[in-house]
């Protein structure tokens, strides 16, 4: 179990000195429980004491074995694939058939890993057209990122898919307004440039940023007022982004059926301006 599950499981067992420190710890996860302890304890002006008191009462033999276990985490979210094979579980039997089990075990499990109030949450924001969503994924999840921006336009207006190409996201950093969402989808092996674009949304432009992310959180985690942590990992050389699918596709869902006439109708629009252009066939 990560640092951060263990902190929230016992989030009402705390005392106001824990608080604190789990305060500090969650706003700068994990880089703030890697500084020495003298430095933590500056920090959150508390002592070494209660801070060692408090990661025992998360289960830890003392403050190196929980700054070993938040290496191990860091570690874990910078896995290449070669490392993912080395120690994978090879597939037993049929092949198609086992390796679609798992997947359907990574699609399970993403139902236990954002609760029903955080879903709703994330659709309230994605549904609201008083703010523009601009979207954008990593090299290999843009995919998904694509997937959400393209059916969200047929649902509403002011969405807006960020090309890969730094170079012109300054363009798309100035039309942001206050509150807008910048949607970012960010799996292990995380980019510093989505990093990057996700601190000057939220410094320079005031938006808001949701995130779609792994069990190990990116760093963008730390600029997100709604994190969306799925599991990825089916035990092969590739990460599954089947769970992130299923749950993008869940929340389009919810979005246009929450204001179903609205939708209706600017999908009828839109199919009335795309037949304009010789495509009779349905995706």
């Amino acid at each position: 179990m990560q640092v951060r599950e263990r902190i929230e499981e016992l989030s009402d067992e705390l005392t106001s000195t824990e608080r604190k420190l789990s305060t500090a710890l969650l706003l700068d996860y994990p880089f703030a429980g890697l500084e020495p302890i003298q430095e933590l304890a500056k920090a959150t002006n508390t002592s070494p004491p209660s801070i060692s008191r408090f990661v025992t009462k998360l289960g830890f033999q003392g403050f190196q074995d929980f700054q070993r276990h938040l290496i191990g985490e860091l570690k874990q979210g910078q896995r290449s694939p070669v490392e993912l094979q080395a120690a994978s579980a090879p597939i037993r039997g049929a092949f198609l058939e086992s390796f679609l089990d798992r997947a359907s075990v990574v699609v399970k499990d993403a139902t236990k890993a954002v609760s029903e109030v955080q879903f709703e949450r994330a659709v309230e924001i994605l549904a609201d057209e008083k703010h523009s969503i601009y979207v954008i994924g990593g090299r290999m999840s843009d995919s998904l990122a694509q997937h959400l921006s393209r059916h969200l336009r047929q649902i509403r207006t002011k969405v807006f898919h960020l090309p890969a190409d730094p170079e012109v996201w300054p363009e798309y950093l100035l039309r942001m307004r206050t509150r807008d969402v910048l949607f970012i989808v960010d799996f292990r092996r995380y980019q510093n440039k989505l990093h990057a674009l996700a601190q000057k949304a939220t410094q320079a432009r005031n938006a808001k940023v949701v995130l779609l992310t792994d069990e190990w959180l990116s760093p963008i985690s730390a600029q997100a007022s709604e994190v969306l942590a799925v599991p990825i990992d089916s035990n092969t050389l590739w990460d599954s982004y089947t769970g992130a699918l299923a749950l993008l596709e869940a929340l389009l869902t919810r979005i246009a059926d929450k204001n179903w006439e609205q939708t209706k109708s600017r999908i009828e629009e839109w199919d009335s301006v795309r037949l304009d252009f010789g495509d009779t066939d349905d995706d």
